[in-house]
């Protein structure tokens, strides 16, 4: 990667720049796409699977006979190693949801509480292609299993035999999804916005995806179906100091490397040795890779930058707000203690990111492109609404109705006013 040395504040804006997509080209198709999905529904997806799946379908939803056969492809080995991430996410997610909230009596005979009510109807979106993300199943359907929710559609694209990843299958049944369907790229998530004969449309609509399934996901903001987060190309971000092993910096760059040609790796150092060294051990380990060719590409988005320290490396990380950070340093508690934004932090040597891709308990689905100053990682919480509830007995009418009829009708609303007051008066004449 290119080493940029001791760069003055003044270019950090341009040094810490994310690849720039080509959005007029994706505005373009994505519009096509939805627009056709809306008008001929199935036929539409029909045609696209044809087109860049090069598959024939014959129908959209999965059978449950598919799903069983699918069991039948994945190895024993795969399985066990599915089932343990199964039970680390499960553990992680339950202990972190809470579902129903303490009472708060606010003041005598006013009482406030709120509880979480799962999503009627959501929608997950896993990739295909190249590297099917069966792991993302996990990281979403994990959720919507302890959310509760009434209704889980999944879309993904096949092979060119009609085939959803037999992986996929495997964990979405593992994980109860049983609504599976047979749609990829922006055209499942027009589906899943204004439904088609097959597949129906959803509340909120969740998972990772290309720069055509990002801005199909944004335009479904538009018709009032939520999504988890707006996000672009994967990304990490590695803050290491002269004591970190550069084998190990070499291959968390790698590993992210290889998501993508448009994802990106950052070395943030105080050491222009380790810096060095991590290029020859990035040279050396690249070679060894099957998805080479995607993680040399991705590199020419990427660089290592110098600093006077693991300060000044803090300070760059946070106005980068990396989708991950991995912390490669002597006190790396210490240094997550300071940070203040990232989408997930890997604390320590020994903790590389591909463990929380797949197993550790945390989630994947994360934001990217600096959303992470104001998105968080996908969570048991992005599958339900935040529900409050009030409630006022007599006396609590009594002790906070005239509170609110002085602030009503400083805002000159007559009406809030008088809500309470004929309330007020009935109690009066009840008493």
């Amino acid at each position: 990667m290119k080493i940029i040395s001791n760069p003055d504040y003044s270019q950090q804006q341009e040094l810490l720049e994310r690849p720039q997509q080509e959005r007029a080209n994706v505005e373009t198709a994505v519009t096509d796409i939805i627009q056709l999905v809306r008008e001929n529904g199935d036929q539409a997806l029909y045609a696209f699977a044809e087109k860049f799946d090069q598959a024939k379908l014959t129908n959209l939803r999965v059978t449950q006979e598919e799903i069983s056969d699918a069991a039948t492809k994945v190895s024993p080995e795969l399985k066990a190693a599915i089932q343990t991430a199964f039970q680390n996410i499960y553990k992680f997610h339950e202990a972190c949801y809470t579902q129903d909230y303490p009472v708060i009596e606010t003041m005598p005979g006013m009482t406030c509480w709120r509880r979480s009510l799962p999503i009627q109807k959501v929608g997950l979106y896993i990739p295909g292609g190249s590297a099917p993300l069966f792991s993302t199943v996990l990281m979403l359907a994990i959720p919507t299993k302890i959310a509760g929710n009434k209704r889980v559609v999944l879309c993904s694209p096949t092979d060119s035999n009609g085939d959803i990843n037999p992986a996929v299958l495997y964990t979405a049944s593992l994980c109860g999804v049983t609504e599976i369907y047979k749609a990829g790229g922006a055209q499942a998530i027009a589906a899943m916005t204004y439904g088609t004969e097959s597949i129906p449309a959803v509340d909120k609509i969740f998972g990772p995806g290309n720069a055509f399934v990002t801005r199909a996901k944004e335009l479904a903001q538009q018709q009032g179906v939520a999504i988890d987060m707006p996000a672009g190309p994967s990304e990490v971000l590695v803050i290491a100091d002269q004591e970190a092993n550069p084998v190990f910096v070499a291959a968390d760059l790698l590993a992210q490397a290889e998501h993508g040609p448009d994802s990106q790796v950052i070395l943030l150092t105080d050491s222009i040795t380790l810096a060095e060294a991590v290029n020859e051990q990035l040279s050396i380990q690249l070679s060894t890779l099957s998805r080479k060719q995607t993680a040399e590409k991705a590199m020419e988005n990427s660089k290592t930058i110098v600093l006077e320290s693991i300060a000044e490396c803090i300070k760059w990380s946070d106005a980068y707000a990396p989708e991950h950070l991995i912390i490669n340093a002597e006190n790396a508690d210490d240094v997550a203690e300071q940070i203040q934004v990232a989408g997930s932090i890997f604390i320590g040597s020994y903790t590389c990111e591909s463990l929380g891709d797949y197993a550790s308990g945390t989630n994947h689905t994360l934001p990217t492109y600096g959303y992470a100053r104001n998105y968080s990682g996908v969570s048991v919480d992005s599958f339900v609404n935040k529900v409050t509830y009030q409630k006022a007995t007599p006396q609590g009418l009594k002790n906070l109705g005239p509170v609110v009829e002085i602030m009503a009708t400083a805002e000159g609303l007559d009406a809030h006013k008088n809500a309470v007051s004929v309330r007020l008066k009935e109690i009066e004449n009840y008493n």
